[in-house]
Parts: structure tokens; sequence; C-alpha cells
């Protein structure tokens, strides 16, 4: 298999719900006006603490300075699993069960924090720029290892970034087992036809700007609860939405796809507290029992908490597995 180090330089960002009306200008121009920015890796995720807004460094002059503004100090470099010429998301089981134990566990073995965003197309592993060394040393024993450059794969060999190397300490990493909760929201993976977004124009608007209400600040508290979740992806071209089957309601049936099953999906949010962006193997601790039973699961890290989504009929066994840990 590849391994492809993506033409992106990321920023992860956080915008507070107060603070939103900032925002609106660029985010519409992001989302809506391509002929008017550069930025090719945009990504938006609603929860109810906050929005994530993942973009690329021509994406990320285009947001006001604000201190409703917080943006990770890092920046990131999106990898992606490339199998026989086609992303991994080609193949028959979906998301982060596919990579959990060739990229995942390596990664997490080594100290390397990962931020995940799974798509409708593929899954985009996160990594900090000071860790690319001894992401290429952990992986190149499993991969052939690209550097996209100007749209061609430039393979990249370890002796190539000897320089900076350095493994991130040799000690057993002393997990936290964190909580885990299961909304009741059914959702849907999503795709759409750049050409056909004009046609949805006004309710993504409405979805994304206009639709909060008191309640959705909230914390869920238990499993009964349905919470906000929507995230928007606009990358490289390709679009992908992750959104509950009420907000699904509102859209033109004709207009979105989704796969030929038409599977829905529920929720593990991962974290009782914000996680932060240092620990290790959190995205491990979840991918990798759901890769040992076979279950595929999309994953989406936000600024707060994680969130993984697997087939509607495996929660069950899912949350059973994931409580066993504790």
């Amino acid at each position: 298999m590849d391994l492809h180090i993506l033409d992106h330089r990321l920023k992860v960002t956080s915008i507070c719900k107060d603070g939103l009306m900032n925002f609106t200008h660029p985010l519409i121009k992001l989302i809506f006006l391509r002929n008017r920015t550069r930025c090719k890796f945009f990504s938006l995720t609603e929860t109810p603490e906050n929005y994530t807004v993942v973009l690329d460094e021509e994406g990320f002059k285009d947001l006001p300075v604000s201190e409703h503004l917080q943006v990770e100090g890092g920046t990131w470099l999106p990898l992606n699993v490339v199998s026989n010429g086609h992303t991994s998301s080609s193949s028959q089981a979906v998301g982060v069960t596919k990579i959990a134990k060739s990229v995942i566990a390596p990664l997490a073995e080594q100290h390397v924090s990962v931020f995940m965003l799974s798509t409708y197309q593929t899954d985009f592993i996160l990594v900090r720029e000071k860790d690319l060394p001894v992401v290429i040393h952990t992986l190149e024993e499993e991969f052939s290892i690209y550097r996209e450059e100007g749209g061609e794969p430039i393979p990249v060999h370890g002796k190539d970034v000897q320089n900076g190397f350095h493994k991130n300490g040799k000690e057993a990493i002393k997990l936290t087992v964190h909580p885990v909760l299961s909304p009741q929201n059914q959702f849907c993976v999503m795709s759409l036809d750049p050409d056909t977004l004009p046609a949805i124009a006004t309710t993504l608007i409405d979805v994304l700007f206009y639709s909060g209400s008191s309640k959705d600040g909230a914390h869920p508290t238990q499993a009964l609860d349905c919470i906000k979740f929507f995230s928007f992806s606009l990358i490289d071209g390709y679009i992908s939405l992750v959104m509950d089957t009420e907000t699904q309601r509102r859209f033109p049936s004709n207009l979105l796809f989704t796969s030929s099953s038409g599977e829905l999906w529920r929720m593990v949010r991962i974290g009782g507290q914000p996680l932060g962006f240092d620990e290790c193997g959190i995205v491990a601790q979840i991918s990798q029992p759901l890769a040992d039973a076979d279950i595929s699961a999309y994953y989406i890290s936000t600024f707060s908490f994680d969130h993984a989504l697997v087939p509607e009929d495996d929660i069950s066994s899912v949350i059973d597995m994931l409580q066993q840990q504790r």
C-alpha cells in the first residue's frame, strides 16, 4: 500500500458559538465562492460546544483575527492511504477501521498525536509537521511513502528526513481511557456534486448559521440525548457531508447521495472533558477494537472531542466493547 503526504499545510481552529457572526462572510466565501479563494482544503464541523474549522494556509488567511477564534499552534499535514491506485475508501470496509493497525496504532506507539477527518470519499490522518520524520520512519516498512508536490507524487525515504528525526520516547504509553457517549441521532454520510452546491445554498446557510438554539450549547449527559452535529468538507473539489436524519430531511433528496446501501450510522462520542491535542492513542483505543471486530467506522476529530460513526446495527456491541475497556 502507498501512503501519500498531501500537498496541504493545515491549521486546526475553533470558533465559539457566540462569535460565529464575525465569521459568516469568510465562511460563506470558503464554502460557496471557490473562484474567490485559493483554499483547497476546508472542513467545518458544528458540535454542541463550538465550530471546528480545519483549513489550509490560504483559507486561514481569510479568517479574521478575533477573540472568538482559537488556533491550535502547530501546522498539520494530511496523510492518505492509497491501495492499488485508489484511496482506501474504495475497499469493502470503510473508514478508520482499515488503517487502525497499519497506521494509527504504530503512530500511537511512537507518541505521535493524530487528528482524524473521515469523509464520504476517504480518511485523512492529520499529523503535526514537526512529527513528520517520526511518521516516515515508523511507517516506511509498511508503506511506500510519497509526498505530493504540485500534483506529482515524489517518493520519500527515511534517509531523506534524517535531519530532525528523533523517537518520541520509548516508554509505554499510559492511556487514559476516556468515557464514551452514544446520542440517539441517526446519521448519514453523504456527498454532493460541487456543481449543484448553489442549489442547496440557502438550506446549507440556514443549517450552519441560523439553526442554533440555547439547548445546543448544553453538554449531552445521557445516552438518550440527541446532539447537534453537522460536518461539511470541501477538499480538492470533493464535498462530504455528515448530518443526522432530521437535518437531512431539510435538503432536496435528489441532490445528496450516499452509498447504495443507504446505511445509517450511530455516533460514539469520546471524552468527558475536552481532549486537547497532545495526548496520543485516543484514536487507537477506539479504532483497534473496531478493527478486531471488523466493524467499519468513520472518525471525525474536533477541537474539543472525538466522534466515531459506526453502523446502526453495531452500536450496542460497540458500546459494550468500549465500556469493557474501562
